[in-house]
């Protein structure tokens, strides 16, 4: 699998071959929900704030949001998912790191790529306590390590 990270932020700095190979990880975590979809390319963008736009010109929504994902399955399927990096690193402060925060979105976003949803308040719960598991499972062999610089 393909993965690619693009910076539309200049402000946090991330050890991209530990981002890379924890979210290849995790896309093959999502996989297995799904084994009929064999994702070739996952595209990752970090932003900030400015994602606000993106969740209004595609959702509706006029709010800033932690990840949004796209899935494109006609031809080769690959996936892309915007992350809010100010927010992971403003959030992951108040919890238990911007590590683990950045982590989380990143595991949500490729968990959307595979169709699921959180559009209550049960499948958010559900998607959240796979994601967790996905996380300690990832501390455990040392797949998750420090993502910032």
């Amino acid at each position: 699998m393909r993965i690619e990270l693009t910076h539309q932020q200049a402000i946090y700095t991330l050890q991209e071959e530990k981002v890379i190979r924890f979210a290849a990880w995790i896309m093959e975590k999502v996989r297995g929900l799904n084994p009929a979809i064999d994702w070739q390319e996952l595209s990752i963008v970090f932003c900030d704030d400015r994602i606000r736009d993106l969740n209004r010109k595609w959702f509706g929504k006029d709010t800033v949001t932690d990840v949004i994902s796209f899935a494109y399955t006609d031809g080769e399927p690959c996936g892309e998912i915007i992350v809010n990096l100010q927010q992971a690193v403003e959030e992951g402060k108040l919890r238990e790191s911007p590590n683990q925060e950045l982590a989380l979105y990143i595991a949500h976003g490729c968990h959307h790529l595979m169709g699921a949803d959180d559009d209550t308040p049960e499948r958010k719960r559900a998607m959240l306590d796979l994601e967790s598991d996905w996380i300690r499972e990832a501390h455990s062999l040392a797949i998750l390590q420090p993502l910032f610089t």
